[in-house]
């Protein structure tokens, strides 16, 4: 194991551990391969899977993309100065490493070259489709309260105790993501808690680490773009708890009650419903300023006050309690750290509220997560609620006529607008979506536009609505075909609000 880092730039992959070179052995630890001759004993500079990064004394990983093969640039990495090449397939090149899996052996090679700093952490791991986000929040703030310094790594944003760091994907790059480690090992983090993603398990970003808990929310119809099939889905989730010294899942859902048999790890349950798990909610109540329940296990007992409504935030806050418990925290300790998160940035967000409507965005992006979401505002909207949704562009289609069809069955009034087109038509996306609506009375409107689509939408809002923007939750930008524009929908709505009053 190399030397911890002493020093973190912000290069994408030169040297970040200054004063210190590592040998192609030292670098490749743990990978099995053979190193060929010619490039034994060379000097590293740095670790790359992108090709246009490539600087002499690079180690350059060739990575079988979606859309790329790394193979191709192998020989111009070459050109440019790589020590050597890692490949999963012979190139008949020379300086090549071939390795069975180069995406797992860029992964070994990046815990390697920062020193392996996931081994001085704590290491929680939250999967699931929805939940990941205000799970990790939560976790985080029960470890606060039990005067632990917490790193958090996930889709809102990274975080190293007080210090806020941007997100730009759920499970970062191996690269990127030691790089936190390392960051948190020099903060003086004990727990590192993140985020995983199905994508990041399947691409085998996580190789070499090792979790102390794998906690798992729930699956439902997500992805299926990339993985296909639900089983793959599954599967790719499930891998999670091959990396894991212990489980914490939901015995609520039908993948959890699975995956409980099927690992082989120490597992410990909870439930909103199941008296059978090993932690239930009891006595639960909902209102629009957040919720309240017993947190119940086999001799134990605690009253817990939650600022996030809806049982899907209780299930969270389940899940968030049991792997504090499984880490050793006292019940107490766990109510109280529950009770002190104020609420996660857009997951069940009121932005706006007034004696004539509430104004509440959520990240809400599939099915599920519509229909929860829904599902908690309908218990307390005194009048009409409305909802305010897209489809993403780029992602599983399949989905949307069944979002559709949650939001006529649920709310009062559906407005159906665009959420990060990206490369696909929006009205192509909105077309897919309609035959969700075949068949329901609810009346619904399509802008495509979501600025003006808001604009309507409080426009037209009734005394008692509640207005839901679902889709966008914590995201300030909006993915168009040619550029990424910023679109924050707490400021846009703060904006028109103040706009509409009278001066």
């Amino acid at each position: 194991m190399g030397p911890c880092p002493r020093k973190i730039r912000s290069s994408p992959q030169g040297d970040l551990r200054e004063g210190i070179r590592l040998t192609i052995e030292q670098v490749l630890e743990g990978v099995s391969c053979a190193i060929p001759q010619e490039a034994a004993g060379r000097a590293v500079t740095g670790l790359t899977a992108n090709s246009r990064e490539v600087q002499e004394g690079n180690l350059f990983f060739c990575i079988q993309g979606e859309r790329a093969d790394g193979h191709t640039y192998a020989p111009k990495a070459l050109e440019a100065g790589a020590a050597a090449v890692v490949v999963q397939r012979d190139l008949g090149l020379p300086r090549q490493i071939l390795v069975e899996n180069s995406r797992a052996a860029y992964a070994l090679a990046c815990g390697n070259w920062f020193g392996n700093p996931s081994r001085r952490l704590r290491l929680i791991g939250v999967t699931g489709t929805n939940g990941k986000t205000t799970v990790s929040y939560l976790i985080k703030s029960i470890l606060e309260a039990a005067g632990k310094k917490v790193g958090l790594i996930g889709t809102i944003r990274n975080e190293i105790g007080p210090m806020k760091i941007p997100a730009h994907y759920t499970t970062p790059d191996p690269f990127a993501l030691h790089s936190l480690f390392a960051r948190m090992v020099e903060a003086g983090c004990e727990y590192g808690v993140m985020e995983v993603s199905s994508h990041g398990l399947d691409q085998h970003r996580l190789e070499g680490c090792q979790f102390e808990v794998g906690v798992f929310t729930n699956l439902t119809q997500d992805h299926l773009d990339y993985h296909h099939t639900m089983e793959n889905y599954f599967q790719a989730k499930k891998k999670l708890f091959d990396l894991a010294g212990m489980g914490v899942v939901n015995l609520d859902d039908p993948y959890g009650r699975r995956l409980r048999e099927e690992i082989s790890i120490p597992c410990t349950t909870f439930s909103v419903k199941e008296d059978g798990a090993d932690y239930t909610a009891k006595s639960i109540r909902s209102t629009i300023q957040g919720s309240t329940f017993a947190f119940v296990g086999k001799g134990m007992i605690a009253r817990v006050k939650l600022a996030m409504p809806g049982a899907f935030s209780v299930s969270n806050a389940m899940a968030a309690a049991s792997c504090a418990l499984a880490l050793g925290t006292p019940l107490e300790v766990a109510a109280e750290g529950l009770s002190r998160c104020p609420g996660v940035l857009g997951r069940a967000e009121v932005i706006a509220a007034g004696e004539e409507y509430t104004i509440i965005r959520d990240y809400a992006h599939t099915g599920d997560g519509l229909e929860k979401i829904l599902s908690t505002v309908r218990e307390f909207a005194p009048g009409r609620l409305v909802v305010l949704f897209g489809c993403a562009g780029n992602r599983d289609a399949t989905k949307r006529p069944d979002m559709a069809a949650i939001a006529a069955r649920l709310a009062d009034y559906c407005i159906l607008t665009s959420d990060n087109p990206r490369h696909e038509d929006a009205q192509k996306i909105v077309d897919d979506a309609l035959p969700g609506f075949q068949g329901s009375k609810t009346p619904y409107k399509v802008i495509l536009n979501r600025y003006e689509a808001i604009r309507w939408a409080l426009d037209h809002l009734q005394p008692g609505d509640t207005l839901v923007l679902a889709g966008k939750g914590h995201e300030d930008y909006q993915v168009l075909k040619d550029e990424t524009i910023w679109f924050d929908e707490r400021e846009i709505v703060r904006r028109m609000l103040a706009q509409s009053r009278p001066s």
